[in-house]
C-alpha cells in the first residue's frame, strides 16, 4: 500500500497533464485510507472516514475544475500544462476556477478552517503513516496552489493573493497557539505542522520570488522535520505505551538517545539558527518585505504578527520536551527503566537530521534548482501583465 502512495504521489508532482494530475491526485487517497483504517488507535477508523470525507469533498471541485478548464474553448479536451498556462479567461471564470482549485488545494495543506481532519488523523494514525502525511501528502496541495493556481490564474492570484497571507499569518497564530493546548503527543506536533505551513501560504501569497523560494525550502525543511518529529513520537511510544503528556516524564535519562534526538529536531522546529527551518521562514521574511504587491503597513502588520508565531513556536516546543524528558512521574514508578533507540532509529533520524542541517549551512543548493523557474513565473505572469 505505500508503494501505491509512493508512486501517485510521485505522479501526481510529475505529471504534465491534469486530467493525469487528476487521477493519481485520486488514487493517492485509497492507499492512504487504508493505512489510516487498519493501524493506529482505536478511534482509527472515525479519523480514516472524516479523512477520506474531507479530501474527496475537495476532490469535487477539482474534477469540476478539470472538466471545466478542458473543455473551454474547445469540441476537443485539452489537458496539457502549457498549452493551459497560455490560455486566457473571462475575469469571472478564471475566478470561479480559481477557488474551485483553491478549495480543493486548501484541504490538502491544510488551511484553516479546512484544517480538523488533519489533528484527528494524526492522533489516531501509526506514526510511519503520520510521518508520510506530515512529510509528503501535506505538501501536494502547495504544490498544486503553485503548480496550478499561480501558473494558470495569474490574474485571480494576484487579485486573492492578500487573503492567503491574511490566512496564513492567522493560522500561524491559531495553530500555535492550539498547540500549547493540546495533551495528546501527536496532536501536538500535528498542530505544529498545520502552524508551519502557514509559512508557506504566506510565501505563495507574497508574489514574490523570494517569497516562493522560502515557501520551497519551507517544503522541503518541514517534510523532514515533520517527519522526524512523528517517528520519535512513535518510538517513544513503542517504549513507554503512552501518548498523553501529562502521564509522561523522565524520560531524558533512560533514553538519552531519543532525548537528544528529539530536542534537535525541535530546536530545527523553532527555527534555530544553522539549520534549514530558519532560512526557510527569513526567507519567507525577505518575501513579504520585498514584495511589490502590499504598502509598507500591511507588511509591517504581517512581519508583526509572523513574529509572534514564532515566538509561539519555542513555547510549545520547549514545553512539550519539558513534559516528556523532565520530572520525576516515570522516574519513581516501579517499572521506570525503558529501552533506549537502537541502530535503526538512530540511522533513521540521522538520515532525516542530515538534510536540515545542511540546507541550513548551505541553502544556495535549494535555490539553485528552484529561484530560475520561479523568477520566470514573476515575471511572465505578474509583473508583466499587471505592471506595464
Amino acid at each position: 500500500m505505500m508503494l501505491a502512495m509512493y508512486s501517485a504521489q510521485i505522479g501526481s508532482f510529475s505529471s504534465r497533464d491534469l486530467l493525469l494530475f487528476f487521477i493519481m491526485w485520486e488514487l493517492e487517497l485509497i492507499p492512504v485510507y487504508l493505512l489510516l483504517s487498519m493501524w493506529g488507535g482505536k478511534k482509527r477508523l472515525y479519523s480514516a472516514t472524516k479523512f477520506i470525507l474531507y479530501t474527496a469533498g475537495g476532490s469535487i471541485f477539482l474534477v469540476m475544475g478539470v472538466l471545466c478548464m478542458g473543455l473551454y474553448g474547445s469540441n476537443e479536451p485539452i489537458l496539457n500544462f502549457e498549452t493551459l498556462a497560455n490560455r486566457s479567461y473571462p475575469a469571472a471564470l478564471e475566478t470561479l476556477f480559481y477557488i474551485g482549485f483553491f478549495f480543493a488545494f486548501a484541504v490538502k495543506s491544510p488551511i484553516i478552517p479546512l484544517h480538523t481532519w488533519l489533528p484527528d488523523t494524526h492522533g489516531e494514525a501509526h506514526y510511519s503513516t503520520c510521518m508520510l502525511l506530515a512529510g509528503i501528502l501535506l505538501k501536494m496541495g502547495a504544490y498544486g496552489l503553485v503548480r496550478i493556481n499561480m501558473e494558470f490564474f495569474s490574474h485571480a492570484h494576484y487579485m486573492f493573493s492578500p487573503w492567503l497571507v491574511i490566512a496564513g499569518t492567522i493560522q500561524i497564530i491559531y495553530a500555535a497557539s492550539t498547540s500549547l493546548g493540546q495533551r495528546n503527543l501527536k496532536k501536538r506536533v500535528a498542530y505544529s505542522s498545520i502552524s508551519h505551513m502557514g509559512f508557506i501560504i504566506i510565501g505563495i501569497g507574497s508574489i514574490s520570488d523570494t517569497g516562493l523560494n522560502g515557501a520551497l525550502l519551507q517544503i522541503i525543511s518541514h517534510g523532514f522535520i515533520g517527519a522526524a518529529l512523528f517517528f520519535l513520537s512513535g518510538t517513544t511510544y513503542d517504549r513507554i505505551r503512552l501518548v498523553y503528556l501529562d502521564e509522561m516524564g523522565a524520560i531524558a535519562i533512560p533514553m538519552s538517545k531519543v532525548f537528544t534526538m528529539f530536542s534537535s529536531f525541535s530546536m530545527a522546529s523553532l527555527a534555530l539558527p544553522g539549520m534549514s527551518g530558519f532560512v526557510a521562514e527569513l526567507t519567507v521574511f525577505f518575501g513579504i518585505i520585498t514584495g511589490q504587491k502590499f504598502f509598507l503597513l500591511p507588511k509591517m502588520l504581517i512581519t508583526f504578527l509572523m513574529a509572534i508565531g514564532i515566538i509561539l513556536t519555542p513555547i510549545y516546543s520547549l514545553s512539550l520536551s519539558r513534559q516528556m524528558f523532565y520530572g520525576y512521574k516515570l522516574f519513581n514508578a516501579q517499572n521506570y527503566y525503558f529501552f533506549d533507540s537502537g541502530p535503526r532509529e538512530l540511522f533513521l533520524s540521522i538520515s532525516l537530521f542530515l538534510p536540515v542541517l545542511s540546507i541550513g549551512m548551505y541553502p544556495d543548493f535549494i535555490f539553485s534548482l528552484s529561484v530560475d523557474r520561479f523568477e520566470i513565473i514573476i515575471s511572465n505572469y505578474f509583473l508583466n501583465g499587471f505592471h506595464n
